[in-house]
This record gives C-alpha cells, sequence and structure tokens, in this order.
C-alpha cells in the first residue's frame, strides 16, 4: 500500500465534534406504495453502485425488538427510502436489488442489516462490500461511519436521529436527511478510497 495518503487513519472524539456537519444534497423519495417502488427499483437497475443502509425503531424495554422500518438505497445524487414496515410487497421488490449480483451494494456494519432481513425465506444478499473490512486495506482503524467518512472527508454525520421512531407515520424532514445521507456515505467512501487506489497503482 503507498504510504502517501491525504486521509488520517483515527480521529478522537474531540477533532470529530468539532468539525462541519455533511448534509445530502440530492434528492430524496420517501417509497410508500408499490408502483412506486416499481419505479424506484427499475432506476436502481440502471444503477452499478449503490449505498445501503437500514433504519429499525430503537427497543427501550428489555426483550423488546422490532422488525426493520426503512431500507435506503443510494446512487450520487438520488436517494430511496423504502417504508417497508408491514409492506411485504415492497420489501420483496427490495430484496430482489439487494440479491441482484450485478449490482455493487455498499454498507457498514451488514451483519445486522442482514440479520434484520433473515426474517424473510431464503434472502440470500449478493456483490456487497463490508467497509468496516474494506477501509482496513487502507490502514484506516476506526470503525464508525461518522469516524470514516470524517478521516477522508474532514466532516461529520450527525447521529442524532438514529433512536428516532422510524414507525412513525410520516418521517420528518430530519429523519429523511439523516437516512438518505447514511447510506449515500457509504457508498461515497468506497467510490473515493477505490479512486485513491487506483490512481497509486495499489490494486
Amino acid at each position: 500500500m503507498n504510504n502517501v495518503t491525504w486521509y488520517r487513519d483515527t480521529i478522537t472524539k474531540e477533532e470529530l465534534a468539532n468539525l462541519p456537519s455533511e448534509t445530502f444534497n440530492g434528492r430524496i423519495y420517501v417509497i410508500t406504495t408499490i408502483n412506486d417502488a416499481e419505479k424506484a427499483i427499475a432506476e436502481l437497475r440502471k444503477q452499478s453502485i449503490i449505498g445501503f443502509d437500514t433504519e429499525t425503531k430503537p427497543s427501550h424495554k428489555k426483550g423488546d425488538s422490532h422488525n426493520i422500518s426503512l431500507i435506503q438505497l443510494c446512487a450520487n445524487d438520488f436517494c430511496f427510502l423504502f417504508r417497508v414496515k408491514n409492506e411485504p410487497q415492497i420489501l420483496k421488490l427490495v430484496l430482489s436489488i439487494l440479491e441482484d449480483e450485478t449490482i455493487l451494494k455498499i454498507g457498514l456494519s451488514l451483519k445486522d442489516d442482514f440479520r434484520g432481513l433473515s426474517i424473510n425465506d431464503n434472502f440470500s444478499p449478493k456483490n456487497f462490500i463490508e467497509l468496516q473490512s474494506y477501509v482496513k486495506e487502507f490502514g484506516i482503524k476506526d470503525n464508525g461511519l461518522s469516524r470514516i467518512y470524517a478521516n477522508l472527508f474532514d466532516k461529520r454525520i450527525s447521529k442524532k436521529q438514529r433512536l428516532s421512531n422510524w414507525e412513525a407515520d410520516f418521517l420528518t424532514n430530519e429523519q429523511k436527511n439523516y437516512a438518505a445521507l447514511d447510506a449515500w456515505a457509504t457508498r461515497r467512501i468506497y467510490i473515493e478510497l477505490e479512486n485513491f487506489k487506483n490512481s497509486n497503482n495499489t490494486i
């Protein structure tokens, strides 16, 4: 691996807190109907690389658990937020993308996401990159999305909405932006590091 880098290998809590917040400036679409889901999936099939994440309503009591409420799939300048709670047909369409071998999906802590989706019989995710493992190739020591992103781009991803109610009847603008940013950021990290690797002939 080339030793010349522009990014940190780790960042302190204090350094992270002092960075400006990142925002997602693309289009965000909340998908709640099968018709819209079909159109979104058709658009996603045109992409070669998409960012992936999920959101689940937090549990506040011991033994309490919830199914995944939201699945985010993002390209460079747009993001679809699929509301899959109690929507098996929409979920089925999304799973078809997650099982598509021709589309590369980028995520972080995928084991947790896959565990949440494993309630669906025969779910078989294909062509995923786990960022927590991938960034180690570049000497990055941090595991969390916000820290990894900050190491590369000197901006902070706010996690304030992480424990909000993802099963609410309507998502707030803050929830939408947070959800889109998390999925979009995984894609941006991967592409940035791939470009760096290729430009330095470090394959």
